[in-house]
């Protein structure tokens, strides 16, 4: 559920098909900026309604597996 969520949305930031994500890839291989991030960091507060993605926070996450492990502890918490 979650993975399709952020998947869906990474298809619509980035202009890619949804069957293309895994949870192998990797964020800054989607050719990513910093304002990229922040924006994406946006959406996923808003869609998954979590606190705010710090710096540190994004710095940890390089996967998707990753962002998706990350989210399901914001919302476990």
């Amino acid at each position: 559920m979650i993975f399709k969520k952020v998947a869906q949305l990474l298809a619509e930031q980035f202009g890619l098909d949804m069957e293309d994500i895994t949870e192998d890839t990797v964020l800054a291989d989607l050719g990513a900026d910093s304002v990229d991030l922040v924006e994406l960091s946006m959406n996923l507060e808003e869609e998954f309604g979590i606190g705010e993605m710090s710096e540190e926070d994004l710095g940890k996450i390089s996967t998707m597996g990753d962002l998706v492990n990350y989210i399901q502890a914001q919302l476990d918490a």
